[in-house]
């Protein structure tokens, strides 16, 4: 009916042991290694966007100076 299991080689044994240890050191390596590469690129980006918001802002007071001013044209408001 049933059989008993089989016995593992220890060298197999050894081997997928050893595979294992090996895979979790290469997988915590690597994720510390891209998580300092992801934080480099985090704070470049936070450098650009504040950037970018500074430029933003300028084009929106530039852009509503110029709104006000045909405003008051189309109202007939000397200014």
């Amino acid at each position: 009916m049933s059989q008993a299991p089989v016995r593992v080689s220890p060298l197999i044994k050894f081997a997928r042991w050893s595979l294992l240890i090996t895979g979790i050191g290469y997988g915590a390596i690597n994720q510390s290694r891209l998580s300092s590469k992801e934080a480099k690129i985090r704070v470049i980006e936070n450098q650009q966007k504040a950037i970018r918001d500074a430029k933003l802002a300028e084009e929106k007071k530039i852009s509503a100076e110029r709104e006000i001013k045909a405003l008051e044209m189309l109202a007939g408001i000397k200014s």
